[in-house]
Parts: C-alpha cells; structure tokens; sequence
C-alpha cells in the first residue's frame, strides 16, 4: 500500500490536466468587393454603430481632411441630433439650423443648406436637435428609407465623397444612411464590449438592404484608438482580425491627444497638427480607401510651394505598411 493511501482502494493515476478547448477560429468573411457604382458618382459612405465613443465622428471629419488632402471635394452630411460632426468643423451650436432635417422633412433643396468650412474643398450640411423623434415622421411617408439618396441624387456631381456621420443606434436615420451609401464602415476600439455588437450590426444592415437587392457592402471595419502598449489591445486586435479577416482595414487609427483637440478650434488635424500621429493615419485610411473603392485613381499630394504653378503633383498610390503604433510623447487619451 501507498503512503498516505486508505486501506481498500487501489491507485489510481493522477487524471489528465484539463486544457481549455479553443474555440475554432471562424471562417473569415470574404474580402470586401468594389462598389458598384457610376465612375463619375462620387463615393458615399456611412459611418455607422451601435455604441457612441468609439471614434466615429473623429473619422469622418478627418478621413474627410485627407481625402481633401489628396486633392478631392467632400461633402460631410452629420446625421446625428447632437450635431458632433458640425460642431467639430467649427459650427456653434445656435447656428446648427438649417439642417438636414429641413431637407428630409421640410422640402428644402440640399443645396440651400451646404455649408462652406474652413476647409479648402470641404463642405458640410449640419444636423440639429429636430431629428430627434424622426422616427415617426418617416412612417408617414411613402419612401420612408430613400429620403436622404432622394435629397443627394440632384446634387451628387458636386463632390468626390459624401461621408454621413450616423448617430449611435439602428434608427430610421441610420436606414436612410445605408440605403443612400455606396458602403459603409463600422469604427470600433479594441475593447471587448464594443466588439459585441459588430456581427449584430453587420447582419441587421446586411437584411436591411437585401430588401433592396442590394448586397454586401460592409467598405471595411475601422480600429480606432489603438493603444499597442496595453496586452488587452493587442489582444483585441488580434482577434478582431482572425474573425473578420480582410474586412477589418489595414490601417488602424492610434490614441492621440491631437485628435481630440482639433474639434475644439473647429479643425481637422490636418489644420491644427498634419503631423501628429493621428494625421498620419488618417492619411494612410484616405489611400487605403482609394485603393479598396476606387482602384486605379491617380492620387494626388497636397499643393505646396514647391510644386510648379502651385499644382497638385500626382503620386503613385502606396498603401499602409504596418499599423501605427504611438509615437513618443503621444497622450493615451481616446479620441473623441
């Protein structure tokens, strides 16, 4: 008998050490395909999510900057009741009015509500408080989710891209949005919880316009504020990318003071630092992009003095290398 074994019962061998079973890694989605759309249309993209915070307004107003950097005319639509985009470009809120929603539900031409910025080539139609409780003001008509395509249609030719900054939710705006764009992307941070709600988005706005025959048109899932010093976030990251495959950008978008305090003067980076990290990446989105949706297109360099004649000098189009990691110096505060 063993040591310290009772008398009457045999030995056994220790069992096994229990290992957790990983999961098997999902089938990633397919890669994004090219939009279908006219060569000359502009490009129309919505920038939608289930959750506020994670970067969304951030994006369009500075993805709008480098695309206006690259020699291109952009129209930001702020679909949000809180009117961030607009505010972020430098409107006070007493001057929000008119909106869109005096396009969508007052008759207004979109025409008569542009806005200029301060920005070269970046116009703005603002959004209000009135677009809060829409949701009943559409039921009542009859193409209820083609107000804002039929309020863009007569107007488009005027821009490159139309980037609509969607409030936080799957509202009758949001619907809308996504029936109007060309594509759509999903900005998301690498933390857990807001991942939990990317495949609910994707499959909500996917039926949505598969009543429309329309089909996949998810442009890409965008990491914003990124923090490659934490093991958390770079864990996220990881995962993100194994789930989703080619559908998650290459480019990802840092943690950078810089981005949350240009909206402050009413700029994009590219006025208040073009170069933080933050502009970095956000030009690194802008040819990515380019390359994704409209493959083939001759990018240009901002004009500068050394230019001759002061013309945009053409580049040969370069994509992402590697993901941005902080620059020294850099704050760890997210960008708003």
């Amino acid at each position: 008998m063993v040591r310290g074994q009772l008398p009457g019962l045999r030995s056994r061998p220790p069992p096994p050490p229990r290992h957790r079973r990983r999961p098997a890694a999902p089938h990633p989605l397919p890669p994004p395909r090219a939009l279908t759309r006219v060569e000359s249309a502009p490009v129309i993209l919505a920038f939608v999510s289930r959750k506020g915070g994670v970067g969304k307004t951030t994006s369009v107003v500075n993805l709008a900057g480098a695309l206006v950097q690259l020699g291109h005319k952009v129209l930001v639509v702020d679909l949000d009741s809180q009117g961030s985009a607009s505010r972020a470009l430098g409107v006070e809120r007493a001057e929000l009015a008119p909106s869109i929603h005096d396009v969508l539900f007052r008759g207004r031409p979109l025409g008569e509500v542009v806005r200029r910025t301060s920005v070269d080539r970046l116009e703005l139609v603002t959004a209000s408080a009135d677009l809060l409780g829409v949701d009943l003001d559409v039921q009542n008509h009859r193409r209820r989710d083609h107000l804002l395509a039929d309020a863009l249609r007569p107007h488009v030719e005027r821009w490159d891209w139309i980037l609509l900054d969607c409030p936080p939710s799957l509202t009758a705006i949001v619907r809308n949005a996504l029936v109007a764009a060309d594509g759509w992307i999903v900005p998301t941070p690498p933390h857990f919880l807001a991942f939990e709600g990317i495949d609910v988005l994707i499959d909500s706005a996917t039926r949505l316009l598969q009543r429309f025959e329309r089909g996949d048109e998810l442009a890409g899932i965008l990491l914003t504020m990124v923090d490659y010093r934490t093991a958390s976030a770079r864990a996220h990251v990881a995962e993100l990318r194994l789930r989703h495959g080619l559908r998650v950008l290459d480019s990802e978008i840092p943690v950078n003071v810089r981005l949350t305090e240009s909206p402050l003067g009413g700029q994009t980076i590219f006025e208040s630092d073009p170069k933080a990290s933050g502009a970095q990446a956000y030009r690194m989105l802008a040819v990515e992009l380019l390359h994704r949706l409209r493959p083939g297109e001759t990018i240009h360099r901002p004009k500068s003095s050394g230019a001759a004649g002061g013309v945009d000098e053409p580049v040969a189009p370069a994509l992402p290398a590697e993901p941005l990691r902080p620059a020294p110096g850099d704050s760890d505060k997210p960008a708003n």
